[in-house]
């Protein structure tokens, strides 16, 4: 199996936040765990070093929760991306295999891509294999200089360029495999002589050719991979992208997408054909939607939200954690948390399901079974289960379970005093 380098050690001062860079979050997921799942998901790695520095602990309490095949190991100080490497070398001493090498903060990058780039080193016996990219305009990229016969030659910083050099508009993607067993003494050898003063990653490819090993790069299809986040302004151009990218894979699929401008869905939304998303609806998280339902507008899934088929989620609502079973319904203004929600249920405009108690910070349980029917403006307080066919009137506050086939009911009597207004004016 391979193992991957995953540098996550940076500050991100132009994010100006107290939260780490790769922390950053796109539909609630960090930046961080999108590289890690890529990687993951290419099915060829099994253990992943995450360089950690800035706010280290953080970052390690976060990562070893979503990924317990990743170890993170501590640079400090930070002398550069060559330094942050040489800091796996005492976990791989004896490591005969490949090693990729990626940033934490490209959260586009796909594990289609990923081993289509492994799969090209090893299909051209290569010691050496570094992505790159074709970019119009590739100003502060590290420039890709190529040998006469294609093989790579070195790679240039932008800061230490020349005007020929400059005018190269293939650049560093920022990617990289190696044979760790015949690139590892690099990271032993490498120089500071440069603009930042720093040990530079890209060094390692003019070591590999001074001692004549095999080295070649990739050419990215499609640059909005590598797209890196160094600002507020990258975060949100970055989540456009990959929402763009789930959208047009789920018309691809059938689905319904009245206004994709205005809809945004995660990456781990999976939704069936014939279902109809509205406009202004935001669905993050993990949720799994049936077909032939009808989603928005103005709707929130905020994940793990499973939607049988023939469902409809109308505008206003908002559903978390819940289960919904086919041919229900809820249209409007309704909160449906921590639910099991059945078959042929219609749940009333303004209802909510009181899951969180603020007393005990606990969360309990709502569950509806088929055929119910909740009137307007009710509150559900879990936990609390309301049999099969029963009925709840509206303006009710529920606290006890219902049985099958009853009626809740806690309205206040009507009081009408006749002639009251015009006696008051």
């Amino acid at each position: 199996m391979i193992k991957s380098i995953i540098l996550a050690a940076g500050k991100g001062t132009r994010m100006k936040s107290s939260t780490p860079k790769v922390l950053h979050t796109i539909f609630d997921k960090t930046l961080l765990e999108y590289v890690v799942d890529a990687v993951n998901n290419t099915e060829m790695v099994d253990e992943n070093f995450i360089i950690v520095g800035h706010q280290a602990e953080r970052v390690e309490e976060y990562i070893t929760k979503v990924s317990p095949n990743s170890k993170c190991v501590l640079q400090s100080p930070q002398l550069g991306t060559g330094h942050a490497v040489s800091m796996v070398l005492p976990y791989l001493e004896d490591f005969d295999g490949e090693v990729i090498i990626l940033c934490g903060d490209t959260p586009l990058i796909t594990d289609e891509t990923l081993k289509e780039f492994i799969n090209s080193h090893k299909q051209q016996n290569s010691d050496l294999t570094v992505m790159s990219a074709i970019f119009d305009n590739p100003t502060n990229y590290g420039r890709i200089i190529r040998n006469q016969d294609g093989s790579l030659n070195s790679i240039v910083e932008e800061k230490d360029a020349t005007l020929e050099q400059k005018s190269v508009k293939e650049v560093n993607a920022g990617i990289y495999c190696l044979n760790w067993a015949k690139i590892k003494s690099a990271f032993g050898e490498l120089k500071t002589n440069n603009a930042q003063g720093e040990y530079y990653l890209t060094d390692i490819i003019k070591w590999a050719n001074a001692n004549s090993l095999k080295v070649n790069a990739y050419i990215l299809n499609n640059n909005d991979e590598i797209f890196g986040i160094n600002s507020k302004a990258h975060l949100a151009e970055a989540t456009k992208i990959l929402n763009q990218r789930i959208i047009e894979c789920h018309l691809d699929n059938g689905v319904q997408i009245v206004s994709p401008e205005t809809t945004w869905i995660s990456p781990e939304t999976e939704i069936e054909a014939d279902t109809i998303i509205y406009p202004c609806c935001y669905l993050n998280g993990k949720n799994k939607i049936g077909k032939n339902c009808k989603i928005g507008p103005f709707a929130h899934l905020r994940g793990d939200v499973v939607l049988e088929d023939n469902v409809k989620i109308g505008n206003f609502v908002e559903v978390k954690k819940t289960t919904i079973k086919s041919n229900t319904n809820a249209c409007h203004l309704s909160y449906l948390g921590d639910s099991e929600i059945g078959s042929n249920v219609n749940i009333g405009a303004g209802t909510i399901t009181a899951n969180y108690n603020p007393l005990t910070k606990t969360k309990s349980k709502t569950i509806i079974e088929d055929e119910v029917k909740i009137g307007s403006n009710s509150v559900l307080v879990a936990p609390v289960t309301i049999e099969n066919g029963a009925n709840v009137a509206a303006l009710s506050c529920i606290t006890k379970n219902i049985p099958a086939w009853g009626l809740a009911l806690t309205r206040a009597p009507l009081k009408v005093i006749e002639a009251w207004v015009k006696r008051f004016k």
